[in-house]
């Protein structure tokens, strides 16, 4: 399953506590020209590496596919931020 929404959590030096929900499929579709760009590019990175382009794209949807239920958590010297995919 594709994930649908990235929750990130962030906490300021000031101890204010914000968070933002982004919905997956509506950020793709607006940046989807760029995706349009960007797979020729890291089909000749692949090429140039001497990777399968294949083997690249099941790594990226196997990878994809186990986001949903994944949390982690980045911390800064100054800010905190929480990270939960659904």
């Amino acid at each position: 399953m594709v994930p649908q929404l990235v929750t990130v959590r962030y906490r300021r030096a000031g101890g204010r506590k914000r968070r933002l929900s982004v919905p997956v499929v509506p950020v793709l579709l607006v940046l989807s020209p760029l995706l349009l760009l960007a797979v020729p590019a890291g089909v000749v990175a692949c090429l140039a590496a001497r990777i399968s382009p294949m083997g690249a794209l099941r790594g990226t949807g196997r990878l994809l596919w186990a986001l949903p239920g994944t949390r982690f958590e980045i911390e800064d010297d100054r800010a905190v931020f929480q990270i939960s995919v659904r």
